[in-house]
């Protein structure tokens, strides 16, 4: 048995890289009270540019968040009423909640059984005349197979929005998360491999023309160096400069923080080899940043139940598949995300995560689910 005794593991744990870079913290919070930049300003613009060359791209625009990045997209590929695009059923919400802003209507696929990546075969069987974009989604940290999707978008004349949210720092091949399609959507929601002090997002693509129309947009449509110049019907969506002075403050790190988190899931590899719990594949030519550290288990609400009792804090991600939500148009049956969703856990995952707590969730898992008569013998209820 675990000798947990009064120990818990927290899903996410912030506090120590926080309080690391709090000086510089500190700097960025007294410069922008000073300046009084408050929205925008240059620490948003040092930001950019500095992601921009992180993505391996030529632009990159701060917006507000990282759902209205899809949209962005979106509205400035001219995405419409009548357009169909093309995504994966088992990501979060807000990639569908973009695709219905634009007054398009969101096409749910398919995803690989070992990554739970959509894939080019996935996504071919669902374009029509009306599709006009497909968004694979780097879901976990691991980004897609591109080359394949790209290839068939170009044969389709297809734009290709990468969902980056969760893979700040992924590859593909020889290729970063964010320079592989068209353009690239980018969420920093606080619990993020890189994370803002609120919510914060951007958009990145080699594109000029379309991240000007992006920043226009995003900032109530306004004409480059005008205050009341507004040729295109826009909205609110500025990065704030407190945002972007903390991104850049950790943006230094976050390689450091990846490699972290690339030990922590090689140790959570070991560690469960011979577990009843599955963990997410890796594809071979994919280096993921491991966001999130997911596994497949039997009886999951048991699991969490038990889990929870014993000071182990697991997550679900996601609960409901994108496609079985009231909210949005039912599709057919998708026979991986059906039997996968209901399986998944995710484990804590932090780059400061110590080696005896990855043993201590190990430990309590197989115990919680040999209580439960799941064994790696294969037997069970």
């Amino acid at each position: 048995m675990s000798d947990a005794g009064n120990r818990s593991v927290p899903f996410l744990d912030l506090s120590a890289i926080h309080e690391e870079l709090r000086p510089e913290f500190d700097a960025v919070w007294n410069d922008v009270v000073e300046n009084t930049a408050f929205i925008g300003g240059d620490h948003a613009a040092r930001f950019e540019a500095a992601w921009a060359e992180y993505c391996d791209v030529a632009h990159a625009v701060g917006v507000a968040n990282g759902t209205d990045s899809i949209e962005l997209i979106l509205r400035a590929l001219g995405v419409e009423a009548g357009d169909e695009v093309i995504i994966p059923s088992n990501t979060f919400i807000a990639t569908a909640e973009a695709v219905v802003a634009c007054g398009a209507t969101p096409v749910f696929v398919d995803v690989d059984p070992d990554t739970l990546l959509v894939t080019a075969a996935d996504i071919a069987p669902a374009i029509t005349g009306r599709t006009a974009a497909v968004i694979p989604v780097h879901l976990y940290g691991q980004p897609c197979q591109m080359d394949d999707i790209n290839a068939l978008a170009s044969r389709n004349g297809l734009a290709v929005l990468e969902d980056a949210a969760q893979a700040h720092g992924a590859r593909w091949k020889d290729g970063v998360a964010g320079s592989l399609g068209t353009a690239a959507s980018f969420s920093f929601y606080p619990g993020k491999n890189l994370g803002a002090f609120g919510d914060a997002g951007a958009v990145v693509t080699n594109d000029a023309s379309l991240a000007a129309r992006v920043r226009s947009v995003a900032n109530h449509g306004r004409a480059d160096g005008q205050h009341v110049v507004h040729p295109l019907m826009g909205r609110n969506s500025r990065m704030d400069g407190i945002q972007g002075g903390v991104l850049l403050a950790k943006l230094a790190h976050l390689d450091k923080w990846n490699d972290d988190r690339r030990a922590a899931h090689a140790r959570y590899m070991r560690r469960l080899e011979a577990s009843v719990a599955i963990p997410v594949s890796e594809h071979p030519d994919a280096k993921s940043v491991w966001h999130l550290n997911v596994v497949q288990v039997p009886d999951r609400d048991a699991v969490i139940e038990a889990m929870g009792r014993r000071n182990i804090d697991v997550r679900i991600h996601y609960p409901q598949m994108c496609h079985r939500h009231e909210s949005l148009t039912r599709q057919p049956v998708l026979p991986v995300v059906e039997a996968s969703t209901p399986r998944l856990l995710s484990l804590p995952m932090y780059p400061t995560m110590a080696d005896d707590d990855i043993d201590l969730v190990c430990d309590t898992l197989d115990e919680v689910l040999a209580d439960l008569g799941y064994t790696p013998s294969g037997t069970g209820q």
